[in-house]
């Protein structure tokens, strides 16, 4: 029988940039000076994006020894085939259209030179970010926790037993959140930058080009205070029976918008008391690096027995 090797690759794929860094599978951490960022143009070439994407990983490659590589990871966003690693970005996403139809496990282990022992896997990337928080993170204590990231877009993961949900009576559709519907949209729309942006232009009649902007703001600006008063509101309205019906003991909280918990925070945890709801809730402390931990988890084989069938749901 194979040993298993020791070293996975954690890869976090966002709009802009690609973050990886070698997470050691025997001790669970992060090896740190592992850690390489890139750029990169969305709009590019599919030669040019995946040029970018080998050239971070082959820099955190060099920091370890290739023969106790086991595999890369990645945290991906949607439209994927999570299954199969292929691309399936459209213009509605706005982001990677150039790679749409191309198969990035193929194309990455020729750029850089992988052999047949070591593998591409890909998971979604809040689902990433869910599982590296119950593993290595502020729900590792937990059987049932939670995790969302407010940021350009609103991420979220129901996990139980460090495996996502994704089909179950207790979860929403395709174990997740953002597509549900809320006041006039969905929640995708009400809880991520954008909104905040909408709003507080709504009630102040000011332009502002995001949330840290806003924070900025509420000390001396009755409209910033406001506009956070009502995204906590709104979060704990939303969120509240969902946690319930999990049963969640945790809810993990990351994203650039964390970063205000202090100026929403109190109202989204009251709303959430008037609902009868007892979860307790945690920044996350892992923040970008939760997602890449939770993509090396797949080469944890008893780990990657368990998910990998349902990849073809995310």
């Amino acid at each position: 029988m194979l040993e298993m090797r020791k070293y996975a690759i954690g890869t976090d794929i966002g709009g802009s940039h690609i973050s990886c860094a070698v997470i050691d599978l025997e001790q669970k951490a992060v090896v740190k000076d592992s850690f390489a960022t890139q750029k990169v143009n969305n709009q590019a070439s599919s030669e040019e994006v995946l040029g970018n994407w080998a050239s971070a990983l082959s820099q955190s490659i060099q920091k370890i020894d290739r023969n106790q590589l086991a595999g890369i990871g990645f945290a991906m966003p949607g439209p994927f085939d999570y299954a199969n690693g292929i691309a399936l970005f459209t213009h509605e996403v706005a982001k990677f259209e150039k790679l749409y139809g191309i198969n990035v496990t193929e194309a990455l282990k020729e750029k850089l030179g992988l052999n047949r022992e070591s593998d591409v896997r890909f998971m979604n990337d809040a689902s990433a970010f869910a599982v590296g928080e119950a593993w290595l993170g502020k729900a590792a204590d937990a059987g049932r926790s939670v995790s969302i990231t407010l940021g350009t877009g609103f991420g979220s993961a129901f996990v139980d037993g460090g495996v996502p949900v994704v089909e179950r009576d207790d979860v929403p559709k395709m174990g997740c959140v953002w597509h549900l519907p809320f006041e006039d949209g969905i929640a995708d729309d009400s809880f991520s930058t954008r909104w905040f942006i909408r709003r507080y232009a709504e009630i102040s009649g000011h332009p502002a080009s995001g949330v840290k902007e806003i924070a900025e703001r509420v000390a001396s600006d009755s409209s910033a205070k406001e506009v956070f008063k009502e995204f906590g509101q709104n979060l704990g309205e939303f969120l509240g029976p969902w946690l319930k019906k999990f049963n969640a003991q945790v809810l993990v909280i990351g994203g650039n918008v964390s970063g205000a918990y202090n100026l929403f925070g109190g109202y989204f945890e009251e709303k959430l008391r008037e609902q009868g709801v007892s979860t307790s809730i945690s920044i996350s402390g892992l923040m970008e690096d939760a997602a890449l931990v939770g993509s090396a988890r797949m080469f944890e084989p008893a780990f990657w027995n368990e998910i990998k069938p349902l990849l073809a749901k995310m």
